[in-house]
């Protein structure tokens, strides 16, 4: 078992000699490297060109419409941001009041254990600074100061 994992693993075409990968291979990486390489700089072209060619019949339509596609453009944004905004919302909402309901009816949603303990901490250091407060309010009536 030892030997099996100690010693390492070649595969059958892995390494040729010395090390090197035989040109056959070399040369069938590289023909599909420039093929690949070709092929994504003629679609990169293409599409640069028809970018360009349909910016340029767009431009003037654009242009004469513009007082009216650029309102109804922000009004639609400012109407669709506002229903997804109030959808949002909506559905945070029931999500707390769905919590809150399994809260008050004592079916531990997760999350409550660290609520819990916050209201522990809350309550102790609230009875804490009670007490430093009457200890404070007596040192101040009797005008004495402990140490």
């Amino acid at each position: 078992m030892a030997d099996y994992y100690g010693q390492p693993q070649h595969t059958q075409h892995q390494f040729f000699h010395g090390g090197q990968q035989p040109r056959s291979h070399q040369m069938v990486k590289a023909a599909t490297a420039v093929t690949a390489g070709g092929s994504l700089l003629l679609l990169s072209g293409l599409t640069l060109a028809a970018t360009v060619i349909a910016l340029t019949i767009a431009t003037p339509v654009l242009v004469i419409f513009s007082p009216v596609i650029v309102p109804a453009v922000i009004t639609l944004f400012l109407l669709f941001s506002g229903f997804l905004a109030s959808g949002g919302f909506g559905v945070a909402a029931v999500s707390v009041l769905s919590w809150i309901y399994r809260y008050v009816t004592g079916k531990r949603p997760p999350g409550a254990d660290q609520l819990e303990q916050a209201r522990h901490k809350l309550a102790t250091k609230a009875g804490e600074m009670k007490d430093k407060a009457q200890e404070f309010g007596q040192q101040h009536i009797t005008g004495t100061h402990q140490t």
